[in-house]
């Protein structure tokens, strides 16, 4: 019998690729609004790659999937989906464990970026902001595209116990660096400011599908973590 498994790997993350592609193609055309400007498809490129840079373990173009899907189903509750989608690409971009700049410097990216790829610079700007809004992911009230992604870049919190655990993990696995009891103590305070928001979720399906789960399941680790 033929051996086909890396071949099949290899076809099902170029299908992943070209799909992504495809997406950002659509997201930067929409936040165009119909101007014409450079090809799309090499600043998909150059986001891919630092998506699937070697020190990532949850923050990978698996996580940029999952939230970009999730802003699929969000996005009848924002101003503008296309600049959510946009801020997407962006808000992980430039991501190192051991800094503590990686939204500011993805945020800056995308000003650098967005531009030269034809987007006004109003919806840059917004872009900007977003990816900036997820240092703390607490959005105003009325602000609807932070509402929307927010609740997308937590909706891992909300996954089912066995995938929960994966993320956390992988978490973990990112800041490998880190000794056993540092890491505790800044995980459990990182948990404890999650659950101090006033709500963890700002969009009506959030709120009312994801809230309970993820509340339960950031209890639950940071309960595992004090032990």
């Amino acid at each position: 019998m033929t051996d086909n498994s890396d071949g099949s790997s290899a076809h099902g993350a170029g299908s992943a690729r070209t799909s992504l592609r495809g997406r950002w193609r659509e997201a930067l055309v929409g936040a165009r609004g119909g101007a014409s400007g450079p090809d799309p498809l090499p600043y998909a490129d150059n986001l891919l790659a630092r998506w699937a840079e070697p020190q990532r373990r949850y923050h990978t173009t698996a996580h940029l999937v999952a939230v970009l899907d999730h802003i699929d189903t969000l996005a009848a509750y924002a101003a503008d989906a296309d600049a959510v989608r946009l801020a997407a690409w962006f808000h992980d971009a430039v991501y190192r464990p051991d800094r503590s700049e990686n939204e500011e410097r993805s945020a800056a990216l995308a000003e650098r970026a967005l531009p030269e790829a034809g987007v006004p610079a109003e919806v840059t700007a917004e872009v900007a902001r977003l990816v900036r809004l997820t240092v703390t992911h607490d959005p105003a009230d009325g602000d609807t595209n932070g509402e929307v992604l927010c609740d997308a870049d937590l909706a891992i919190l909300a996954a089912p116990p066995q995938e929960y655990a994966a993320y956390a993990a992988q978490v973990r696995e990112e800041y490998g660096f880190v000794p056993d009891d540092a890491f505790r103590e800044g995980r459990a305070a990182v948990l404890r400011q999650l659950l101090g928001l006033p709500r963890l979720f700002r969009t009506p399906h959030g709120v009312d599908r994801w809230a309970p789960r993820a509340r339960q399941n950031l209890s639950t680790e940071l309960e595992l973590l004090s032990r």
